[in-house]
């Protein structure tokens, strides 16, 4: 009986999970019916490259099927950008112009096409003897890796814009998301210079090195699918994006050469804020604000951003940490609990109820009631 390695038994463990999660992504009714799409596309192209882990119990020599497999795993890095744009603009939709991600995956399947899919069983299993040592294997390494880095660079580049967007725009607590994001781009990105270093490894020879190196990369490979489903379970509807559209207050900025505000219209926003306390809706945005104030959202973030110097994120958010440090301090709601108070005054996350009441007082909500 042949004797299964550790490393296919987590193969096929990491490549079973990636299947069964991604089944669930695609059965979960979410208004981003988009980004679920895309993420369990990636799930199953994951799933793909994970079966390399044991695709030996089942082929003893290169075929069609395993070439196929292996240049699939050029559409990872595009699905896996495409995602992270949906997540991040609610109004991203797939376009002709994305069919431009799927050149490399073409270009990879035109160099192994003369010798690996059209070569006689002969030819393929005297090529699979020498597999690491062909130029079309080295090509297909050394361009995979290229490929990660421009699409994991470009992913933080869009990340970094759509927070900004964010804190300037939204008031509510969905940055969740892009935590989320952030960390899948920082645990891909991990990933990838593992298996960078493995594959160095295994072309200078260093058996050893390149052993080791492997079994970190399988182990770390099935803590991240482990990761998924955790955030899965956590976050079902796979989250929320902002507008493409919206603009960066220093956008408005150059349009308007400096807009001249009103002391009035200052104090106006500040007014109501104080009293009419739209800040208690978790879901408030910049422009739902401007509109209950009968004022112009780009006015109004160029006052909050630009005159205040603050993100509407912040902004919001300092006048929560108000309304509960009034109701930490009220010998009258002392029943209440902090979970209760943080969503009482328009928070939906303990975690950013925390950070923001430490951020603004220095203490925490516990804390702060102690002292009070």
């Amino acid at each position: 009986m042949r004797e299964i390695e550790l490393s296919a038994i987590i193969g096929i463990i990491a490549t079973f999970i990636s299947l069964l999660l991604a089944v669930f992504i695609f059965s979960v009714k979410s208004k981003n019916k988009i980004s679920n799409i895309l993420f369990a596309s990636y799930l199953i192209l994951n799933a793909i490259e994970f079966s390399g882990f044991f695709s030996s119990l089942f082929f003893d020599s290169l075929n069609n099927l395993l070439v196929a497999r292996i240049q699939l795993s050029y559409l990872e890095m595009p699905v896996f950008y495409l995602y992270i744009l949906s997540v991040c603009y609610s109004d991203f939709t797939l376009q002709k112009k994305h069919l431009w991600h799927f050149v490399p995956y073409i270009v990879g399947n035109l160099v192994v096409l003369p010798r690996m899919y059209l070569g006689t069983v002969d030819e393929k299993i005297a090529l699979f003897k020498n597999f690491n040592e062909l130029p079309e294997s080295i090509f297909m390494h050394i361009s995979l890796h290229l490929q990660a880095i421009i699409y994991l660079i470009a992913g933080f580049v869009v990340l970094k814009r759509a927070k900004k967007i964010f804190v300037e725009n939204y008031s509510s607590n969905t940055l969740e998301t892009y935590k989320w994001l952030f960390q899948l781009l920082l645990f891909t990105s991990i990933l990838y210079g593992v298996a960078s270093v493995k594959n160095s490894l295994k072309y200078s020879k260093q058996q050893e090195g390149f052993e080791f190196t492997m079994n970190i990369l399988i182990i770390y490979v099935l803590g991240v699918v482990c990761w998924y489903v955790l955030k899965a379970l956590k976050y079902p509807n796979l989250f929320n994006g902002v507008d493409s559209k919206t603009k960066l207050t220093i956008e408005f900025i150059d349009e308007k050469q400096k807009s001249k505000i009103d002391l009035r219209e200052i104090k106006q926003l500040t007014t109501y804020m104080e009293n009419e306390k739209p800040y208690l809706n978790p879901s408030l945005s910049i422009r739902n604000l401007a509109e209950e104030i009968k004022m112009n959202t780009r006015d109004v973030s160029v006052i909050i951003n630009q005159h205040l110097n603050q993100h509407f994120f912040d902004f919001v958010n300092e006048y929560r940490v108000k309304e509960a440090m009034e109701i930490l301090k009220n010998p009258t709601k002392k029943e209440l609990t902090v979970l209760e108070i943080l969503y009482e005054v328009g928070f939906n996350s303990k975690s950013s109820f925390n950070t923001a009441f430490k951020k603004h007082t220095g203490k925490t909500p516990t804390q702060y009631r102690k002292t009070a």
